[in-house]
């Protein structure tokens, strides 16, 4: 994996990243920018403010245009005009609470949105690499133990999963129907897991929702407690998606598949743990479980979890944070940015070049 985080492979080369103005695309851009990427971001403006994108000033040394991935004319400009040849997908509805708000929006962004990106590289001769990002939760959930491998059935019983779901087949069809023999492009898919690290101040995620409760001194509701996710940096399965691209680019057939990338953590951590970890680094906030009654809230799965050795037997990626480093890094984050608004561009540079130096 040193080629891919820390090396040269990028550098020159022309990379499209869809929603990079979102927390793991601003992450991702600003990671590229750093290796000699030619960047060219698409998306819609950031929905939260604040909002890494700005704060960072991820837009400075690159081409950043707003737009929707729900209009496919606009999707093909990005590509005809640019020329990327490498494709980063990100753009998504990326919650679950506001899918159940939202459905079309959700399946019109990521089912829809998704096509129009893999039709408009269709139509392209100049890229050869394309990986779309999905979601650990594109998996039919059975509330089992055992991490979901990349050949399990998708499903998803609320509409952001289902959605998540429906990218996967549409990802897969346009790899069987049009990028079969390798010699335009390698397709492929990354299913990650829920991603944590400073930077992100989304609404109905249990980080950004401790960050604000503990900076205003409001008591933090952590909505389904004995959950179970698979936690991780961000910087982690970013890490992937860049080895992902590398490989495509350098045998498209032979990695044009779906791929998992989440944490080695064995044993699961509940969403009530993983707040009570990061409130005592922090050193401030007050939780508060709610469980709701039955019947009472929108369905979102207990218990998730991703067989990730795929990618270390094939890809030669692991994670390289463990949940405890993943958040000291995280509250490491917000407090140096509370103390200093303007520091977030150099408190990336400084995680990264931390991330980039660690052998495991």
């Amino acid at each position: 994996m040193e080629d891919v985080v820390s090396g040269s492979f990028f550098s020159e080369k022309t990379v499209l990243v869809t929603g990079h103005t979102g927390f793991k695309g601003s992450w991702l851009c600003h990671w590229l920018k750093r290796q000699g990427a030619r960047v060219v971001g698409f998306s819609l403006p950031p929905a939260t403010s604040p909002n890494l994108f700005d704060l960072a000033n991820v837009a400075s040394d690159m081409e950043s245009r707003f737009g929707d991935v729900r209009d496919l004319a606009a999707v093909n400009a990005i590509v005809e005009v640019h020329r990327p040849e490498i494709v980063l997908h990100l753009a998504a509805q990326a919650l679950v609470l506001p899918s159940y708000a939202d459905p079309v929006e959700t399946f019109a962004t990521n089912v829809m949105g998704t096509t129009h990106v893999l039709d408009a590289c269709r139509r392209s001769d100049s890229v050869r690499a394309v990986v779309v990002v999905t979601s650990d939760k594109c998996y039919e959930n059975r509330e089992w133990v055992w991490g979901y491998r990349e050949n399990e059935a998708m499903g998803g019983a609320d509409p952001y999963s289902a959605s998540k779901g429906c990218a996967e087949l549409v990802t897969a069809s346009y790899r069987r129907s049009f990028f079969r023999d390798g010699k335009r492009a390698g397709i492929a898919s990354a299913r990650a897991g829920n991603v944590i690290g400073g930077g992100d101040w989304a609404e109905h995620r249990l980080v950004p929702d401790i960050i604000r409760g503990a900076s205003n001194g409001d008591t933090i509701l952590v909505r389904n407690p004995d959950a179970t996710r698979p936690w991780q940096h961000v910087l982690d399965p970013l890490s992937g998606y860049l080895l992902l691209a590398e490989k495509l680019w350098s045998a498209p057939t032979d990695y044009a598949e779906s791929w998992n990338f989440g944490p080695s953590d064995e044993i699961p951590i509940r969403a009530l743990e993983l707040a009570q970890r990061l409130v005592a680094i922090l050193g401030k906030g007050v939780l508060e479980s709610a469980v709701a009654a039955a019947g009472s809230a929108p369905h979102e799965a207990h218990t998730l979890k991703l067989d990730c050795s795929k990618a270390r037997a094939r890809l030669g990626w692991r994670p390289r944070l463990d949940v405890m480093a993943a958040l000291e890094l995280t509250a490491r984050f917000y407090r140096a940015h509370m103390d200093d608004p303007t520091s977030a561009s150099r408190l990336l540079d400084q995680q990264i070049d931390g991330f980039e130096k660690r052998t495991g």
